[in-house]
């Protein structure tokens, strides 16, 4: 009767242990079930800005809160645009004044005066602003891997860059001088023997006048969507080099320094706002290329050729490309910093923890947590077993347009922490 009344207690205890079991399972199906999600994977309500900080930037004459990006520089232009068309800052709480510039040097202008107090910025225009000491934090990555190019004639003889060697009278290029095309250049002449000043010449060029491919230049020097522009709307050049092998390029999203040390809830709904117009434009790349051609300054762009800068990139990579990895892009810049230097082109020599200082991933990683999302420890277009450096050049091959075929999937395992539900149907990690 005794072991009779021990093993009814036993199987009471494991019924009871699987009613617990049942019951932690089912409220985490109920939870779940709670979190809505928009179809574009954003997670419902999104964060609303305090009214504290409304009145921080209103004393500072900072609201509207103005916001600058780069009309003719694909990736980023569509993230701003997406963002401020779509209302994704509207939605929380803040009121802003977006407006597109030609390049990084005249943003930076801005930046540098307080106009504006929220930018984009690719790696040469932003190494200027930590070498000025502008007090800047970047808390998203844009473009990485852009694709800049030589661009030469269809009937010129050069069919690299190393082809520009010995050019007698010096090859001259038009770029935009401050920029990452000047950096791509000036890497590339170094890797493959090539003297600035003898066998080449660089003339200062907006990309507009670029695409003219004018008379008495050996070609020039640009970044998507103008390489597009050339080679496959225009069709009056074609591409001799790429950047790829030289520099991992990358832009910053990045905001003032006042705006994380006074109102970090708006630096939050800023990130929250990058995030999930990158979600927005993965799921609805042709409306994306619609709101892209309404803008004054892309006009002249064709539709199809908008459309396949933002499937290339905006949509080619993981979304968790944005992640703003310090330790990794600052060894890229670090070889930046160190040309821009032994150059005279800056004044500090700046260094890879310069750059990691000047990174705040704060913000993304509770974006990333408010997703589900797991931090990724290397950038997605790092394949397994890379031997590169990213402090030291030229590069072996990686993931970037030209060898890419097809959109990265995501989520992989690996990928997510939690469930995430997007395009209406739930991954689990």
């Amino acid at each position: 009767m005794k072991r009779s009344i021990v093993g009814s207690s036993g199987a009471w205890r494991r019924i009871a242990r699987l009613v617990l079991c049942l019951a932690w399972l089912c409220t985490g199906a109920v939870a779940q079930a709670a979190q809505q999600f928009t179809d574009w994977g954003w997670p419902l309500p999104r964060e609303q800005v305090s009214q504290k900080s409304i009145e921080w930037l209103k004393d500072k004459g900072w609201w509207p809160l103005a916001i600058a990006y780069q009309a003719p520089w694909s990736g980023q232009n569509a993230v701003n645009v997406v963002m401020d068309k779509q209302g994704f800052f509207r939605d929380r709480g803040l009121e802003t004044r977006v407006q597109a510039f030609a390049s990084g040097p005249e943003i930076n202008e801005v930046l540098v005066s307080g106009r504006f107090q929220v930018g984009s910025g690719g790696n040469f225009p932003f190494s200027s602003l930590l070498d000025k000491k502008v007090p800047v934090k970047a808390i998203a990555i844009e473009s990485p891997n852009l694709l800049h190019a030589l661009v030469v004639p269809h009937d010129s003889r050069i069919k690299s860059f190393k082809d520009l060697k010995g050019s007698n009278p010096p090859a001259a290029i038009g770029l935009v001088t401050g920029s990452s095309a000047e950096f791509y250049v000036q890497m590339a002449a170094m890797v493959n023997g090539v003297q600035i000043g003898k066998d080449v010449i660089l003339k200062n060029m907006t990309p507009g006048d670029q695409m003219a491919m004018p008379d008495g230049l050996a070609g020039v020097v640009s970044w998507d969507p103008t390489v597009a522009m050339i080679t496959q709307q225009r069709k009056n050049g074609r591409v001799a080099d790429s950047i790829f092998p030289y520099n991992m390029y990358e832009g910053q999203f990045y905001v003032r320094d006042e705006l994380v040390q006074n109102v970090p809830d708006v630096v939050q709904a800023l990130t929250d706002a990058f995030v999930e117009a990158t979600l927005w434009i993965r799921l609805y790349p042709e409306k994306t290329a619609d709101l892209m051609a309404a803008v004054p300054q892309l006009k002249s762009y064709s539709k199809p050729i908008l459309l396949d800068q933002v499937k290339s990139y905006n949509n080619m990579y993981k979304p968790n490309y944005v992640y703003p990895n310090a330790r990794f892009w600052g060894q890229v810049n670090s070889v930046v910093f160190r040309w821009l230097h032994e150059h005279g082109r800056i004044v500090r020599p700046l260094t890879a923890d310069d750059f990691a200082a000047a990174v705040d991933a704060r913000f993304m990683d509770r974006t990333f947590d408010k997703l589900g999302w797991a931090v990724p420890k290397e950038p997605p277009f790092v394949p397994a077993g890379w031997k590169g450096d990213p402090a030291k050049i030229p590069y072996p091959a990686y993931l970037e347009v030209q060898s890419l075929k097809a959109p990265q999937a995501f989520p992989e395992k690996g990928d997510l922490v939690r469930p995430w539900t997007y395009d209406r149907k739930t991954w689990t990690p």
